[in-house]
């Protein structure tokens, strides 16, 4: 595009004459992925402005030159709030610098650049909020740098809840159960969290391990010989195995105060310490990623001598107390009924396993090939696809089973061939109305979309699609896997980038106790705001409360502005997958 600069220029003359008087701020009206594009990858922006400009310009930051020039998209109406879209699409610019979108009359964009490896930051930026949120350990200034603190909650000293007394161990009994990490906003830990958590990175690192061996996010473990994800996920791990009863297989619910703690630094309440009653959902959560991690960490028996052995000892019991107790609830309620103290934090309750039965079953039988999984994954192999959330884990199976084909091909070879062509109709109604969506991204075709925890949802959107990209190589699943990281960068209805620390307006106000009470004015770099939240349970005062809209920065919105390790982890996956993949597809070149 560079052959037409000087014709631009003398257009820009004009043009700039015409928009410097207006000196209007940057960004708001303009909704793009605010880090930036690939040089050969899908660029749109989405102009919120009331316009009759028919053409918008790429320019750089200072406005004084002009290197491309395109038509403004239709007006399209938006189906989840009352804006209006105008889109400016310059995918075939491809420069790489820096630059900006600026349209006569309405102003110009946040800064953003063109360049290789453009979701780097990103990427390594997600990954490292896991080692902001580790329980038990003080974070040094040279890895957490602004951010360093004491340890908090050493938890050494926890005692048996009287829902989840037994023989062995009765109601006050004192166990250990250190390390891990918080979960969100708050500073419990929860078996049910952490298995889609920990399933969802582990499957990253699965799924393009060759990436991953050479990635370096400065934790205190990266100058071992283990891929800095995997030591992060073995942080919580090591958490996971002090919560399973010695005594049964059984694993407790979660470790945690009776009550949350107040906006305060970790470690600095004293509130006594609680593991919780066994259910049947965190032990099969449990077992499926233990058996994961067993399958996973047989390469590295060398570095970390019996642990995939551990692992795999650790799912065989759990899965075999499950079958003793195969429908156990988790109910807080009840259970607060019961026995004293109360417990009012989150509860995780799950009253449907079959999701973690088949996650569990496909995990545990691909390391072992023992026939008593492969029954429930015989049963259960053809319930319905649903996108992944802590409540049903179920695609976390059949991305298992897709990815490890070879393991299951002798016994399960037709239903994987049935999996992959439900999987790519799965992502296929994904890509049937984004070019109808105001703002062209898969996210948001749905006001379902809009609910607690939105941006997970956009997140796991795009692992459907890279995973189907990765069955057919179709460069059409990884464009549009591709616009939902736009949508939580900056291309949405709200106009934030919705990871702290990244972009140009990005959340201040996090509903997360370290980034309220540290007395640093920037909150923790890394994490993922839960977004737009229509259900807005959190009471605190929203501007907008259309369903796109319903955000807002406080850190009393826990509603949307909470930030949790489950919503992490598939930005996580989305940001550092395409990172891995800019090459291949035709993105970049090296």
């Amino acid at each position: 595009m560079m052959k037409f600069k000087n014709c631009y220029i003398i257009v820009g003359i004009i043009f700039f004459a015409k928009i410097s008087a207006l000196s209007q701020p940057a960004g708001p009206q303009f909704r793009l992925n605010q880090s930036g594009f690939y040089s050969n990858a899908p660029k749109l922006c989405a102009i919120t402005a009331t316009t009759t400009e028919r053409q918008f310009f790429i320019t750089s930051v200072d406005l004084k030159d002009t290197f491309y020039r395109g038509n403004i998209g239709p007006e399209k109406q938006s189906a989840n709030s009352s804006l209006k879209t105008h889109i400016a699409d310059f995918s075939l610019f491809q420069r790489t610098g820096k630059y900006v979108v600026s349209v006569p009359g309405v102003g110009k964009s946040y800064p953003f650049e063109i360049n290789n490896q453009i979701h780097r930051a990103v990427a390594i930026a997600s990954l490292k909020g896991f080692y902001y949120q580790r329980v038990s350990m003080s974070l040094d200034e040279r890895y957490a740098g602004t951010w360093h603190r004491p340890a908090g909650h050493a938890d050494t000293q926890i005692l048996i809840h009287p829902s989840a007394a037994s023989l062995e161990r009765p109601a006050n009994t004192k166990i250990s159960s250190p390390g891990g990490w918080y979960d969100a906003g708050d500073y419990n830990k929860y078996i049910v969290n952490s298995g889609i958590t920990m399933g969802t990175l582990l499957s990253a690192y699965e799924d393009f391990h060759q990436y991953f061996d050479s990635l370096h996010i400065n934790i205190p473990e990266s100058n071992d010989l283990v891929p800095d994800i995997l030591n992060e996920a073995l942080y919580n791990l090591r958490w996971m195995f002090t919560m399973q009863d010695p005594h049964d297989g059984g694993v407790y619910n979660k470790c945690t105060n009776a009550g949350f703690d107040g906006m305060v630094m970790p470690g600095v309440t004293t509130a006594s310490r609680y593991v919780v009653q066994k259910g049947t959902a965190a032990t099969l959560d449990f077992a499926a990623v233990m058996a994961q991690s067993s399958r996973i960490f047989q390469k590295f028996k060398k570095q970390l001598p019996g642990l995939a052995d551990s692992c795999l000892k650790a799912a065989t019991t759990a899965w075999q107390w499950s079958v003793k107790n195969p429908a156990l609830v988790y109910d807080q309620n009840a259970i607060n009924n019961q026995y004293e103290p109360k417990i009012t934090t989150g509860g995780y309750g799950d009253r449907d396993f079959k999701d973690e039965w088949l996650w569990a079953a496909v995990e545990l039988f691909s390391v072992t090939k023992n026939k008593q999984y492969q029954t429930i994954l015989s049963d259960r192999i053809n319930d319905s696809m649903q996108l992944p959330s802590w409540g049903n884990v179920r695609m976390l199976a059949h991305y298992t089973m897709v990815r490890n084909e070879k393991l299951f091909s002798r016994e399960f070879s037709s239903e994987i061939q049935i999996t992959k062509q439900k999987l790519i109709a799965f992502a296929d109604r994904y890509l049937k109305g984004a070019e109808q969506n105001a703002f062209q991204t898969v996210m948001g075709q749905s006001r379902r979309d809009f609910n607690w925890g939105s941006n997970s949802n956009a997140a796991n959107q795009g692992i459907a699609l890279i995973n189907v990209f990765l069955i057919t190589k179709n460069k059409k699943y990884l464009d549009h896997a591709l616009s939902n990281l736009d949508y939580l960068m900056g291309r949405n209805a709200t106009g934030y980038c919705f990871v702290t620390g990244m972009g140009s307006k990005s959340p201040m106000y996090p509903h997360h106790r370290p980034s309220v009470a540290d007395g640093i004015a920037d909150p923790v770099p890394g994490l993922l705001a839960g977004g737009p939240n229509s259900g807005r349970q959190d009471k605190c005062q929203y501007e907008f409360t259309e369903p796109e809209t319903s955000y807002s920065d406080v850190d009393c919105s826990y509603a949307s502005n909470e930030i949790a390790i489950n919503w992490n982890a598939p930005l996580v996956y989305l940001a550092n997958a395409i990172e891995a993949l800019q090459y291949s597809a035709g993105y970049t070149k090296k």
